[in-house]
């Protein structure tokens, strides 16, 4: 599965962003999507999740009501709106898919549960 993401760029604190993410080959064999990012010196972490078939959505706390995470299963996209945005929220985000829709023993947003991963869109965010 290759991933690409778009949309990124800079925002003032308070603005929104719309991620977009094009899954293109073998997609039939994905089970689920999320966005990931990392800020400079930071681990990779994971934002939110949503499951294939089900629609289903998990978000890391922090996102949580800001954040809406939704696909489009005919055209391939995955989309992150992104809204009332702080510096805090400045960090390279990926798009990544995973083949299982569950890992037992590992959180849904654990970055070894996805298989494939896009290269990354920036966010900047301006006070």
């Amino acid at each position: 599965v290759q991933l690409v993401e778009s949309g990124g760029g800079s925002v003032q604190a308070g603005g929104s962003l719309r991620l977009t993410c094009t899954a293109s080959g073998d997609t039939s064999a994905i089970a689920a999507m999320a966005w990931f990012r990392q800020a400079p010196g930071k681990k990779r972490e994971g934002v939110a999740r949503i499951r294939k078939t089900t629609g289903v959505t998990t978000y890391a706390d922090s996102m949580k009501g800001r954040f809406t995470i939704s696909q489009d299963n005919v055209k391939n996209t995955l989309t992150l709106e992104m809204n009332s945005l702080t510096p805090e929220d400045a960090a390279t985000y990926y798009c990544a898919s995973s083949s299982r829709p569950v890992v037992s023993g590992m959180s849904l947003l654990a970055t070894a549960a996805y298989d494939d991963w896009g290269q990354g869109t920036q966010v900047t965010v301006s006070t």
